[in-house]
């Protein structure tokens, strides 16, 4: 059975911000779908029927991307978390399963800070955080003020270039979201995301150094594709490695975009983890580090 898709909007602290439904739910667990860096919603179309059969489906998009606001705001990971929390809040949203894709997965791990008793699992698809190697036009990016200042003219292009040698995407997929990202306050938003969370040696945030701080972390599913030309795979590794029943999952042949690439493969994979009827908490380990995949060190 097929799901309708619904276009919903709501403020929060003045932000306009814009998310797809799909399902009802039927008493089981909604999912939050967050998407990654100059991406939106329909980075998920190709699982979201798969997912919304019987479960709420919400894809938010982030603040500053698709169809949602982009004020004149700072676009620290932290702001991105306080804000899609009180979003989740704000929806009466009791317990959410967490699906965070790059950048998202890094908002995702900020969000147990925020909320950790509202997130009953946590999935990482390719995510941000979890080590220092970066595509090295992003850390071109983190140059102060460059991209604030004159970027703006150049993110339609900008993102037809930085999507060209992906996977997963039509010409039609490509010009949609370069249409929304030449919006007034892309180039901004962008520009203090990427300086925020990375600098000319790489990622600046490990979800590692702060995990501590969350009572008790929720079961966590790491999904990569083993060719990711923009986070290596030995990031997800890594992580997993550093905490007991975390569950990895690779994907043979599928860069960045997993979820694009092998939308079945991927939907299976994710309603498999949402499922089961009991998983372990992930939980630190005492010797855990990702320096590995700091040093990009592929085990």
């Amino acid at each position: 059975m097929s799901a309708e898709p619904r276009h919903c909007r709501a403020r929060i602290d003045g932000l306009r911000l814009h998310w797809v439904e799909l399902g009802d739910g039927h008493g089981a667990t909604p999912v939050v779908l967050l998407h990654g860096l100059y991406d939106s919603h329909q980075t998920w179309k190709r699982v979201d029927q798969a997912l919304a059969q019987d479960r709420r489906v919400l894809m938010l998009d982030l603040p500053g991307h698709g169809l949602s606001d982009r004020p004149d705001a700072s676009y620290a990971l932290a702001w991105y978390a306080r804000v899609i929390a009180r979003w989740i809040v704000s929806l009466g949203l009791e317990q959410v399963d967490l699906v965070g894709h790059s950048f998202g997965g890094g908002v995702a791990q900020m969000l147990l800070l925020e909320i950790p008793e509202r997130i009953r699992r946590l999935v990482l698809v390719a995510s941000g955080g979890l080590g220092r190697e970066i595509r090295p036009v992003l850390r071109l990016a983190s140059v102060p003020r460059v991209v604030e200042a004159f970027g703006q003219p150049f993110m339609g292009i900008g993102t037809r270039l930085a999507l060209r040698s992906e996977n997963g995407f039509t010409k039609e997929d490509i010009d949609e979201l370069a249409t929304m990202n030449v919006e007034r306050g892309s180039a901004r938003a962008f520009a203090r995301t990427v300086r925020d969370i990375i600098d000319w040696r790489g990622q600046r945030r490990s979800f590692v150094d702060r995990a501590h701080e969350v009572a008790q972390l929720p079961p966590i599913a790491v999904f990569w594709g083993d060719r990711d030309k923009n986070i290596p795979i030995a990031h997800g590794k890594a992580f997993a490695k550093s905490f007991d029943g975390v569950v990895f999952v690779p994907f043979e042949g599928c860069g960045h975009y997993l979820h694009r690439e092998r939308p079945e493969a991927f939907a299976q994979a994710l309603r498999e983890f949402l499922d089961a009827p009991s998983l372990p908490a992930a939980r630190l380990r005492a010797t855990g580090t990702t320096e590995g995949a700091a040093r990009g060190k592929d085990s």
